[in-house]
């Protein structure tokens, strides 16, 4: 059997929706929830088996002609490396800088990685969908975002 990109795509997908079917049974159900038709685990246990289902589907309908086959000649995994460190990083800066700034540092660092070297264009990028998105998340939303230690710790806020 030869595998192919479609073979690969299925199985990531098919061990996403199995660990996310897993983690929908642990959520906490009020008393008396677990015999209501419709509760808090129902929706994503639906899209854990909707997903197995379409996975498993992908990975029965592969292309499985020569042509299809993987070829990893070409990739740049060092890049992809370096993008997984910077969502670390980023994950690592989110308590202490905030969300905001993490962000448009995150979206700048990405982009900067991505061959972007105007500073110009990186911060018409950044800053403006980083600004958009907290406004939507903390003032339309209503989701608290905490500003970041470092700013509570230097402003007191």
């Amino acid at each position: 059997m030869s595998i192919t990109k479609d073979h690969i795509g299925g199985l990531v997908f098919l061990c996403l929706s199995v660990a996310y079917g897993y983690y929908a049974g642990q959520i906490p159900l009020l008393p008396g929830d677990e015999y209501e038709p419709f509760n808090a685990q129902s929706l994503p246990s639906a899209l854990a088996i909707i997903g197995g289902v379409l996975s498993i589907a992908l990975l029965v309908t592969a292309d499985r002609s020569v042509e299809g086959r993987l070829k990893l000649a070409g990739y740049d995994f060092w890049l992809v490396a370096k993008l997984l460190l910077l969502v670390s990083l980023f994950a690592m800066a989110l308590p202490w800088m905030g969300f905001t700034l993490s962000t448009i540092l995150f979206l700048v660092g990405g982009y900067w990685l991505l061959g972007v070297r105007s500073i110009k264009t990186l911060l018409v990028a950044s800053v403006p969908f980083a600004v958009v998105l907290w406004f939507l998340l903390s003032q339309l939303l209503d989701i608290y975002l905490a500003p970041g230690r470092f700013f509570t710790l230097m402003l007191g806020v």
